[in-house]
């Protein structure tokens, strides 16, 4: 199986499945001598990890992190980083009728179709569980990207019809944190808790879309044609489990812009020049163009749900399956660290490539 491999420059690959003994990450390409905190690391775990609230899955996992290489004293070596996250709350016997059977919206019928063999616990490579590898990875290019004034923030926009119009420059960690929904709008996010509380005791799932802001970006980051900054994250982005389309700045609103009202028209402030509008949402040709870098990401609903959906299984019959195992009714929630830790990632990249990080910003 290939296409585990994030990056060009800076490269994470991550390994493991859902019920396996452990996932992970080794990051190649990472400076030496930056300073690592563990403690934050483990946070950045902590917003990811299952069990958080009434609105998550309630399996239990500690997503206790092992750094087995490249850091030696609390500091970066510049050796590959390798790093591992034990599974320990496993129950796979909650997948025994999967082994025989392909649920509606999973990998379950690709995956077979592709490699002849599956691991149909928790749906193996193919589940979200993989992802705490990406935030731990994540979480390392953060306390770089830090160093540098540059923050990756996301949070949660809309579940199915409810959305907030919060401005996203003005949003904050703590704001983001401040619900278990993690949008940034009180109001909204109390109705989106109920909407998805209502799905989930229907036994049924909701999606949404996450948006996501980079702040302190220099301009001058990407590549003109096929590396593209905006590319790049939206290919990290699309690559993550149940997402299924990505949008940057106006996205397919400019479509009902003429040019006119859609440009954004360059002025000059305090001897910088910037932009007076970001419906650009800070990319122009592929290049960051020194304004904040925004994009949103669409979720779908989580496929495992508890109401009977009529599928087929491997011969070739037709059955009524009723999902087990424990899951969320929405991903939202804890998709956001991964959707940040994605994006922080591909930022990193690029900016090794473009600044080599001894260049005065």
């Amino acid at each position: 199986m290939g296409g585990n491999t994030l990056g060009k420059n800076l490269t994470v690959t991550t390994w493991g499945e859902s019920h396996g003994v452990a996932v992970g990450a080794v990051i190649d390409g990472f400076p030496a001598g930056i300073e690592i905190d563990l403690n934050y690391l483990q946070y950045e775990l902590s917003r990811r990890a299952p069990g958080q609230s009434n609105l998550t899955t309630p399996r239990k996992e500690t997503d206790s992190l092992k750094i087995l290489s490249g850091v030696f004293n609390d500091l970066t070596t510049g050796t590959p980083i390798s790093l591992i996250i034990e599974n320990s709350n496993v129950k796979s016997s909650d997948y025994d009728e999967m082994e025989s059977l392909f649920r509606p919206g999973h990998a379950d019928y690709t995956y077979s179709k592709k490699y002849g063999v599956r691991d149909h616990r928790g749906g193996g490579r193919s589940s979200a569980r993989t992802t705490a590898a990406i935030v731990a990875a994540g979480a390392f290019c953060k306390t770089l990207l830090d160093k540098y004034n540059i923050e990756v923030k996301a949070y949660v926009k809309s579940v199915m019809n409810i959305e907030t119009q919060i401005d996203p420059t003005v949003v904050t960690k703590e704001m983001i944190e401040a619900n278990s929904v993690r949008c940034p709008d009180p109001e909204t996010a109390k109705l989106m808790e109920e909407l998805i509380l209502k799905y989930k005791n229907e036994g049924d799932s909701v999606g949404g879309v996450i948006e996501c802001v980079v702040s302190g970006l220099p301009a001058g980051l990407g590549e003109p044609v096929f590396d593209k900054f905006e590319a790049d994250v939206a290919g990290a982005v699309m690559g993550l489990n149940a997402c299924r389309g990505v949008e940057i700045g106006n996205g397919f609103a400019c479509t009902k812009l003429p040019g006119s009202l859609n440009n954004d028209k360059f002025v000059l402030e305090s001897g910088k020049i910037s932009t007076e509008s970001n419906n650009h949402g800070g990319v122009l040709g592929g290049i960051t163009s020194g304004m904040p870098f925004i994009m949103r990401a669409a979720f779908k609903p989580t496929p495992t749900i508890g109401k009977p959906q009529t599928t087929i299984n491997k011969d070739n019959n037709s059955v009524v399956l009723i999902g087990k195992g424990r899951h969320d009714p929405c991903v939202l929630p804890r998709a956001v660290p991964v959707l940040e830790a994605l994006v922080a990632i591909v930022t990193l990249d690029h900016f090794i490539y473009d600044l080599y990080l001894d260049k005065p910003l």
